[in-house]
């Protein structure tokens, strides 16, 4: 993977991520998502609205200016061993870990911003929806999917993802780059690491500690510059908010240039999207929702979860019907009910996932947000005269 370039951003995003690892970041909006937060968009990504232990912050100390310094300049020992590990794991210079960790300083907008609330958030399937499925969305992406056609095409061609669900991704992320962050990355990983503002959750703590060795290692392999790049509160960069992590395994040269830049470069951004995806089970010509009509008893066959676990003859079994001919395009492989629930208007709206909904969410782990992203795409596609994906 070539150079990775980013420049700062001009806007700043407020978007949230949760369970995060995957490719991005996600609005802090109350939504829903039957998956339990295990990872991190990236995925980082994902986002579990409900009741959450009271925060618990911890200030930085007068004697720490940035919280990560002891008296006299050197490294807190926390630090100090952190910079060995990333050292011995990732085969970076000690020197290099240790300069780039005395140059992060504690950001304490970003520990708010992560903080957990007391107050329990009622989930809003309708509301978190009507945040991307919405005009200004399918206008802009509209015309990045005219701009961009080709390396849409060749996305499609290499990885079988359809252009409307890169766009749709794109979208939802960004808005096409119109908010990409402006938090310095070092700093938010940095401070999401070693003073992660929930205590009572250190793998927390140590999945942001990973994903600030993977920035770590990006910047010694001189794919990025940790001291400048900038991007989203919880450390997801570019068109499509990967982490780290995802820039490291998932980020590919769309634009043939020789570097990777998923902030500049829209032909990276989504040949990118289209390999993230395809490495999470998406699968060439299967549609993100199988057409089915569930039984009353549609809550009973909620599983939950980043995986699809029925059989179409399981689904029958329960009272499933399909409203079109079942056939291998969808009926062959594994099947999951997925529940949107609308709580202020006693709602719950059931749909039927196959795979490709299933690798959504491993780019962010929520419902609200692959059913979002679904839901766009099908937008998008109805204004490109394209069948819906």
């Amino acid at each position: 993977m070539g150079k990775i370039m980013f420049k700062a951003a001009r806007v700043l995003q407020v978007a949230a991520i949760l369970a995060l690892l995957a490719g991005c970041a996600s609005s802090r909006t109350a939504e829903t998502a039957s998956a339990t937060p295990t990872q991190g968009s990236a995925s980082v990504a994902g986002g579990i609205a409900g009741s959450a232990p009271p925060a618990v912050s911890r200030p930085p100390r007068p004697d720490l200016p940035n919280g990560f310094l002891a008296p006299g300049g050197i490294l807190t020992a926390e630090a100090q061993s952190f910079a060995r590990e990333v050292a011995q794991a990732r085969g970076v210079p000690l020197q290099h870990v240790e300069e780039l960790l005395r140059q992060a300083q504690y950001n304490a907008t970003v520990a708010r911003l992560m903080s957990p609330t007391t107050t329990r958030v009622r989930r809003s399937w309708v509301t978190y929806r009507q945040r991307f499925v919405e005009p200004i969305r399918i206008k802009a992406g509209t015309r990045f999917w005219q701009e961009q056609r080709a390396a849409l095409d060749e996305a499609y061609r290499q990885y079988g993802v359809p252009p409307a669900i890169i766009v749709a991704i794109i979208g939802v992320e960004t808005i096409y780059g119109r908010q990409t962050g402006n938090f310095r990355i070092l700093d938010s990983l940095a401070t999401l690491a070693f003073r992660y503002p929930d205590p009572s959750r250190p793998e927390r703590s140590q999945l942001f500690r990973d994903q600030l060795a993977d920035l770590i290692q990006l910047d010694n392999r001189n794919e990025l510059d940790a001291a400048t790049a900038t991007g989203s509160y919880a450390g997801a960069l570019g068109l499509p908010q990967f982490m780290p992590g995802s820039l490291l395994r998932f980020a590919l040269d769309g634009d043939h240039d020789g570097h990777v830049d998923l902030l500049n470069s829209p032909g990276d951004a989504i040949l990118s999207v289209a390999n993230f995806l395809r490495q999470h089970g998406w699968q060439p010509g299967l549609p993100v929702f199988a057409p089915v009509t569930l039984p009353s008893n549609a809550a009973s066959l909620v599983k939950g979860g980043l995986e699809p676990t029925y059989t179409w003859d399981e689904l029958k079994r329960e009272g499933a019907t399909a409203s079109a001919p079942a056939n291998a395009n969808w009926s062959q492989g594994r099947l999951g009910i997925v529940n949107l629930v609308d709580e202020p208007r006693n709602t719950v709206e059931y749909r039927t996932g196959t795979a490709n909904f299933f690798a959504i969410t491993h780019y962010n782990r929520s419902y609200f947000y692959a059913a979002s992203v679904a839901d766009l795409a099908q937008a998008l596609a109805a204004q490109a005269g394209q069948p819906a994906p």
